[in-house]
């Protein structure tokens, strides 16, 4: 997870989709190769029409493929899984890419507060905005990939990397059909603030190791960040006055009008709670990145025990060895547009029982 300023909402009430050529099953003769092509996709929940990207691989007319609805991470990440003009790795951009090489169609979205999208009926009041809303948003997305021609309802998968593995495990229960797989790419797999305590935690250990502050300036703003959990968590008004500027002035934006409302609802889950509820024989990927500080691989047992008592199929987790958080190699520059070998490998492996038959 990135912590920046929190952003995102949705519930259907109209599709429509807008097509950057003729509908593939019109187009083609039954035994022609429809070539890949991206169309823009719009759909409206509570109020706010949410743009997308549609990519659909070369395919056979007249064959339906799998279709995967792609999740952002936290903040503000549009579609591509970007947070423009500073953080552009295209993580998003490059799953799809990837998925469409095993001739699974993709969906991508601006979330709430990104891209074309915007704030929407959140305009005026951005701190109404909680984890729920964009589980709706999330959901009129599925159902938009759902009714697409070319998909195919009997493999509607789900991928969702840092909070939208979190995404995915929400959506996964409300979303009809239910979906066929789950890859939860770096997940979010505790609680929001204390997996933010953790991140804040081992970033004052480097900063220790680093000669950048003092073992008893590490140790006092670590029980602080904890004092202000709690009080957060209890209601009560978070002190942050003797902590670190830029730590003060995190949990301050995270507390503060704007995003409370988010951060409790988002707080109030955990995310292996949510895995057990996960439909018996789903197909799921967890990946975890050795070189991941964000969400790092010893905190992933719980999500993963949870995910084997529901009964769940398929690879399971996968340890990308050397990868970060954007599931690029350790030291690739942040907005670097690749996906690290492994995770790659970890994609094609979760789409393997959908790949078209040469």
């Amino acid at each position: 997870m990135r912590w920046s300023a929190l952003t995102t909402a949705a519930a259907l009430a109209a599709v429509t989709v807008t097509g950057l050529g003729t509908t593939a099953a019109n187009a083609a003769t039954p035994t022609a190769l429809v070539p890949a092509a991206d169309r823009a996709v719009q759909f409206t929940m509570d109020g706010t029409t949410a743009y997308g990207t549609l990519h659909v691989p070369a395919h056979r007319a007249g064959h339906h493929l799998a279709a995967a609805l792609l999740l952002p991470g936290s903040g503000p990440t549009d579609r591509n899984g970007d947070e423009p003009p500073q953080l552009t790795p295209g993580t998003l951009a490059a799953i799809a890419d990837t998925l469409g090489d095993d001739g699974v169609m993709t969906l991508r979205f601006d979330k709430y507060f990104t891209g074309r999208t915007g704030a929407g009926a959140f305009q005026g009041d951005p701190g109404r905005i909680d984890l729920e809303a964009f589980t709706r948003q999330a959901a009129a997305a599925y159902a938009t990939l759902r009714d697409q021609p070319e998909a195919d309802r009997h493999a509607m998968l789900v991928v969702g990397h840092s909070e939208g593995g979190l995404q995915a495990l929400l959506v996964a229960r409300t979303v009809r059909p239910t979906p066929a797989g789950l890859a939860l790419l770096a997940p979010q797999d505790d609680r929001l603030l204390d997996l933010l305590a953790a991140q804040l935690d081992a970033q004052l250990d480097q900063a220790v190791a680093a000669g950048q502050v003092t073992e008893e300036t590490a140790r006092a703003n670590k029980a602080g960040v904890a004092a202000a959990v709690a009080d957060f968590r209890a209601g009560r008004p978070a002190g942050t006055s003797t902590l670190l500027p830029p730590i003060a002035e995190l949990l301050n934006a995270l507390f503060g009008p704007n995003n409370a409302r988010f951060v409790r609802s988002d707080d109030a889950v955990y995310p292996p709670d949510l895995a057990r509820q996960v439909r018996p024989g789903t197909r799921v990927t967890v990946t975890c990145g050795t070189a991941d500080t964000n969400v790092p691989c010893p905190t992933v047992p719980p999500l993963l025990g949870a995910l084997a008592r529901a009964h769940t199929s398929g690879p399971g987790l996968r340890t990308l060895d050397g990868v970060d958080h954007f599931l690029h190699p350790a030291g690739t520059p942040v907005n670097e547009h690749a996906l690290a070998p492994a995770a790659v490998t970890a994609l094609h492996e979760f789409a393997r029982p959908w790949k078209p038959a040469e």
